[in-house]
Protein backbone atom coordinates (compact mmCIF):
# COMPACT_ATOMS: atom_id res chain seq x y z
CA UNK A 1 0.00 0.00 0.00
CA UNK A 2 1.60 3.24 -1.17
CA UNK A 3 1.42 6.39 0.52
CA UNK A 4 0.24 9.57 -1.69
CA UNK A 5 1.34 13.14 0.17
CA UNK A 6 -0.15 16.37 -1.06
CA UNK A 7 2.43 19.14 -1.21
CA UNK A 8 1.12 22.90 -0.68
CA UNK A 9 1.81 25.13 -3.30
CA UNK A 10 5.02 27.55 -2.38
CA UNK A 11 5.79 31.14 -3.00
CA UNK A 12 6.86 29.64 -7.16
CA UNK A 13 3.64 28.17 -7.56
CA UNK A 14 1.60 29.06 -10.60
CA UNK A 15 -1.75 29.95 -11.00
CA UNK A 16 -3.62 27.53 -13.28
CA UNK A 17 -4.23 29.10 -16.79
CA UNK A 18 -1.34 31.54 -16.86
CA UNK A 19 1.12 29.54 -18.74
CA UNK A 20 4.60 30.11 -17.44
CA UNK A 21 4.37 33.59 -16.82
CA UNK A 22 4.99 34.58 -13.01
CA UNK A 23 1.62 35.98 -11.08
CA UNK A 24 2.19 39.44 -9.99
CA UNK A 25 1.76 40.32 -6.43
CA UNK A 26 -1.30 41.34 -5.30
CA UNK A 27 -1.02 44.70 -3.58
CA UNK A 28 -2.18 45.00 0.78
CA UNK A 29 -5.06 47.28 1.02
CA UNK A 30 -4.67 51.15 2.00
CA UNK A 31 -5.34 51.74 5.22
CA UNK A 32 -7.61 54.99 5.83
CA UNK A 33 -6.51 57.16 8.36
CA UNK A 34 -10.18 57.90 11.00
CA UNK A 35 -9.13 61.82 11.05
CA UNK A 36 -9.66 62.92 15.01
CA UNK A 37 -12.71 64.22 16.49
CA UNK A 38 -12.37 67.47 18.46
CA UNK A 39 -15.16 67.54 21.11
CA UNK A 40 -14.61 71.05 21.58
CA UNK A 41 -15.05 72.22 18.50
CA UNK A 42 -18.16 70.27 17.63
CA UNK A 43 -19.57 71.80 21.19
CA UNK A 44 -18.81 75.19 19.78
CA UNK A 45 -19.78 74.92 16.62
CA UNK A 46 -23.52 74.01 18.10
CA UNK A 47 -23.49 76.38 20.55
CA UNK A 48 -22.86 79.11 18.09
CA UNK A 49 -25.72 77.86 15.40
CA UNK A 50 -27.98 77.57 18.53
CA UNK A 51 -26.92 81.88 19.59
CA UNK A 52 -27.42 82.51 16.05
CA UNK A 53 -31.13 81.01 15.71
CA UNK A 54 -32.19 82.28 19.39
CA UNK A 55 -31.31 85.81 17.95
CA UNK A 56 -33.08 85.66 14.81
CA UNK A 57 -36.28 84.82 16.83
CA UNK A 58 -35.67 87.60 19.22
CA UNK A 59 -35.61 90.01 16.68
CA UNK A 60 -38.26 88.37 14.52
CA UNK A 61 -40.42 88.37 17.90
CA UNK A 62 -39.74 92.19 18.47
CA UNK A 63 -40.05 93.69 14.90
CA UNK A 64 -43.63 91.65 15.27
CA UNK A 65 -44.45 92.82 18.22
CA UNK A 66 -47.45 95.95 17.50
CA UNK A 67 -49.63 97.91 20.26
CA UNK A 68 -52.48 99.79 20.47
CA UNK A 69 -52.12 103.04 19.91
CA UNK A 70 -54.60 105.93 19.02
CA UNK A 71 -54.47 108.25 15.44
CA UNK A 72 -56.44 110.84 14.28
CA UNK A 73 -60.08 109.71 12.27
CA UNK A 74 -60.51 113.26 10.75
CA UNK A 75 -58.91 117.02 10.81
CA UNK A 76 -58.60 118.75 13.70
CA UNK A 77 -57.92 122.81 13.77
CA UNK A 78 -55.25 123.93 16.26
CA UNK A 79 -57.16 125.08 19.40
CA UNK A 80 -60.43 123.19 18.38
CA UNK A 81 -62.10 120.68 21.10
CA UNK A 82 -61.03 116.82 20.78
CA UNK A 83 -64.21 115.06 20.50
CA UNK A 84 -64.59 111.53 20.51
CA UNK A 85 -65.23 110.75 16.83
CA UNK A 86 -62.03 112.51 16.02
CA UNK A 87 -60.20 110.11 17.21
CA UNK A 88 -59.60 106.46 16.00
CA UNK A 89 -57.76 103.26 17.30
CA UNK A 90 -55.25 101.17 15.37
CA UNK A 91 -52.23 98.40 16.11
CA UNK A 92 -48.95 99.02 14.42
CA UNK A 93 -45.31 98.04 14.83
CA UNK A 94 -43.66 101.07 16.62
CA UNK A 95 -39.58 102.23 16.88
CA UNK A 96 -39.22 103.00 20.51
CA UNK A 97 -38.43 106.28 19.59
CA UNK A 98 -41.52 106.96 18.32
CA UNK A 99 -43.72 108.81 20.48
CA UNK A 100 -47.38 107.83 21.26
CA UNK A 101 -50.91 107.93 22.92
CA UNK A 102 -51.81 104.40 24.24
CA UNK A 103 -55.08 103.48 23.02
CA UNK A 104 -56.21 103.07 26.59
CA UNK A 105 -55.83 106.56 27.14
CA UNK A 106 -58.39 107.79 24.62
CA UNK A 107 -60.83 108.74 26.91
CA UNK A 108 -58.09 111.24 28.40
CA UNK A 109 -58.00 112.85 25.08
CA UNK A 110 -62.02 114.04 25.24
CA UNK A 111 -62.33 117.44 25.56
CA UNK A 112 -58.40 118.78 25.12
CA UNK A 113 -57.32 120.64 22.59
CA UNK A 114 -55.36 120.43 19.65
CA UNK A 115 -51.75 122.39 19.85
CA UNK A 116 -51.46 121.98 16.31
CA UNK A 117 -53.77 121.00 13.27
CA UNK A 118 -54.13 117.71 13.64
CA UNK A 119 -54.40 115.50 10.21
CA UNK A 120 -56.48 112.53 9.71
CA UNK A 121 -54.61 109.26 9.39
CA UNK A 122 -51.85 110.46 11.21
CA UNK A 123 -50.54 109.26 14.92
CA UNK A 124 -51.38 111.06 17.60
CA UNK A 125 -48.37 112.13 19.91
CA UNK A 126 -48.93 113.59 23.50
CA UNK A 127 -47.48 117.07 22.57
CA UNK A 128 -50.09 117.33 19.68
CA UNK A 129 -52.43 118.25 22.63
CA UNK A 130 -53.21 120.50 25.31
CA UNK A 131 -55.48 121.33 28.56
CA UNK A 132 -54.68 125.19 28.09
CA UNK A 133 -57.46 126.87 27.64
CA UNK A 134 -57.58 129.92 25.26
CA UNK A 135 -59.65 132.03 27.70
CA UNK A 136 -57.08 133.03 29.96
CA UNK A 137 -57.49 135.14 33.46
CA UNK A 138 -58.78 138.05 33.05
CA UNK A 139 -60.67 137.34 30.03
CA UNK A 140 -64.00 138.07 28.65
CA UNK A 141 -65.79 135.80 25.69
CA UNK A 142 -68.04 138.05 23.32
CA UNK A 143 -69.92 137.11 20.56
CA UNK A 144 -69.19 138.96 17.48
CA UNK A 145 -71.88 138.72 14.57
CA UNK A 146 -70.67 139.25 11.34
CA UNK A 147 -72.17 139.25 7.52
CA UNK A 148 -69.81 137.03 5.04
CA UNK A 149 -68.64 140.26 3.77
CA UNK A 150 -66.97 141.17 6.90
CA UNK A 151 -65.03 138.40 7.65
CA UNK A 152 -61.59 137.16 5.23
CA UNK A 153 -62.75 134.31 3.24
CA UNK A 154 -59.50 132.17 5.12
CA UNK A 155 -61.52 129.96 7.73
CA UNK A 156 -60.90 131.23 11.30
CA UNK A 157 -59.67 128.65 13.63
CA UNK A 158 -59.63 128.35 17.78
CA UNK A 159 -56.47 129.67 18.87
CA UNK A 160 -56.47 132.65 15.89
CA UNK A 161 -55.44 136.26 16.31
CA UNK A 162 -57.56 138.60 15.10
CA UNK A 163 -58.36 142.41 14.97
CA UNK A 164 -62.44 143.23 15.36
CA UNK A 165 -62.85 146.61 13.32
CA UNK A 166 -65.37 148.77 13.77
CA UNK A 167 -66.55 150.43 10.05
CA UNK A 168 -67.65 153.83 9.91
CA UNK A 169 -71.51 154.79 10.42
CA UNK A 170 -72.74 156.00 6.87
CA UNK A 171 -74.09 158.88 8.64
CA UNK A 172 -70.95 159.63 9.79
CA UNK A 173 -68.78 159.11 6.44
CA UNK A 174 -71.35 161.82 5.20
CA UNK A 175 -70.25 164.34 8.16
CA UNK A 176 -66.71 163.79 7.28
CA UNK A 177 -64.58 165.93 5.64
CA UNK A 178 -61.09 164.75 3.31
CA UNK A 179 -59.02 166.69 5.72
CA UNK A 180 -60.38 165.00 8.61
CA UNK A 181 -61.06 161.40 8.01
CA UNK A 182 -62.38 158.53 10.72
CA UNK A 183 -59.78 156.11 12.17
CA UNK A 184 -60.71 152.83 12.42
CA UNK A 185 -61.45 151.65 15.92
CA UNK A 186 -59.73 148.52 16.69
CA UNK A 187 -59.43 145.62 19.05
CA UNK A 188 -57.53 142.61 18.92
CA UNK A 189 -58.69 139.02 20.08
CA UNK A 190 -58.61 135.27 20.20
CA UNK A 191 -60.48 133.40 18.17
CA UNK A 192 -62.51 130.69 20.92
CA UNK A 193 -65.21 129.62 18.54
CA UNK A 194 -66.25 129.63 14.99
CA UNK A 195 -70.13 129.12 14.47
CA UNK A 196 -71.62 127.56 11.68
CA UNK A 197 -72.90 130.23 9.18
CA UNK A 198 -77.21 130.93 9.31
CA UNK A 199 -79.58 129.46 6.73
CA UNK A 200 -80.62 132.56 4.20
CA UNK A 201 -78.00 135.26 5.40
CA UNK A 202 -75.02 133.15 6.10
CA UNK A 203 -74.10 135.34 8.80
CA UNK A 204 -71.64 133.45 11.21
CA UNK A 205 -71.09 134.31 15.05
CA UNK A 206 -67.57 134.06 16.47
CA UNK A 207 -66.40 133.96 19.68
CA UNK A 208 -63.40 135.70 20.95
CA UNK A 209 -61.61 136.54 24.45
CA UNK A 210 -60.58 139.95 24.72
CA UNK A 211 -59.53 141.64 28.20
CA UNK A 212 -62.52 142.43 30.41
CA UNK A 213 -62.20 145.95 30.37
CA UNK A 214 -62.55 145.99 26.59
CA UNK A 215 -65.62 143.38 26.64
CA UNK A 216 -68.36 145.89 26.96
CA UNK A 217 -67.15 148.47 24.59
CA UNK A 218 -66.79 145.14 22.30
CA UNK A 219 -70.27 144.20 22.60
CA UNK A 220 -71.79 148.02 22.06
CA UNK A 221 -70.15 148.00 18.99
CA UNK A 222 -70.93 144.21 17.50
CA UNK A 223 -74.80 145.21 18.54
CA UNK A 224 -74.36 148.12 15.90
CA UNK A 225 -73.81 145.93 12.95
CA UNK A 226 -70.98 147.89 12.34
CA UNK A 227 -67.75 145.76 12.92
CA UNK A 228 -66.02 143.33 10.87
CA UNK A 229 -62.95 140.83 11.44
CA UNK A 230 -59.32 140.54 9.66
CA UNK A 231 -56.47 138.13 10.42
CA UNK A 232 -53.67 139.59 12.82
CA UNK A 233 -50.97 138.50 10.80
CA UNK A 234 -48.76 139.18 13.78
CA UNK A 235 -50.24 136.47 15.87
CA UNK A 236 -49.60 133.90 14.31
CA UNK A 237 -51.67 130.89 12.45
Amino acid sequence: MSKSSTTAPGPAAQVPGQGGSSAKPVAAPRLVRQRRRRPGLIALSVALIAAGGLSGAVLYAASGQRSAVVVVSRDVPVGSLIAKEDLAQASIALDPAVKSVKASQTDTLIGQRAAVDLRAGNLLSPAQVTRKTLVGPGDQVVGVSVKPSQLPATKLTPGQRVLVVSTPDPDAVAAETPAQPGTPKTLSATVIEVGAPAVGTGNVVIDVAVPAKSGPDLAARVATGNVAVIVDARGGN
